[in-house]
């Protein structure tokens, strides 16, 4: 009963900021950009039911698509089927990273869709591994 109390208590912490503790591949989360890249998020508006972009990937690795709201991210190479990721999980605490989902990419444009998103607009950040 205790350790569920405990447990109850971290899953109702509040956070006094956000996005002010970022790890270092994260840290361009609070800069504005252009296009999707790492260094700096991106706010794209939603067209029909999703966002669709591109990204180039200059140096083989693996690479993570942050997202700023609940939605469902798929990276597909430009004339191809989506690739299966490596990874999945939330943004860190107290941030506004909602989702990262991870793929293993080789040079090369990749198609970017973002799905299931119940806000008109979405924030993204490629984020290198």
């Amino acid at each position: 009963m205790l350790l569920t109390a405990f447990a109850l208590s971290l899953a109702t912490q509040t956070c006094k900021s956000y996005d002010t503790a970022l790890p270092a591949p994260l840290s361009g989360w609070k800069r504005s950009g252009r296009g999707l890249d790492t260094g700096h998020s991106v706010t794209l508006a939603r067209s029909g039911d999703s966002i669709r972009t591109t990204v180039r990937i200059r140096k083989a690795g693996t690479f993570g698509i942050a997202l700023g709201e609940p939605g469902w991210i798929d990276v597909a190479p430009m004339r191809g089927k989506p690739l299966e990721s490596v990874a999945h999980g939330h943004g860190p605490d107290c941030s506004t990273i909602r989702k990262i989902v991870r793929y293993r990419l080789r040079p090369g444009t990749y198609r970017v869709t973002v799905n299931k998103l119940k806000a008109t607009r979405a924030r993204l950040m490629l984020v290198r591994y």
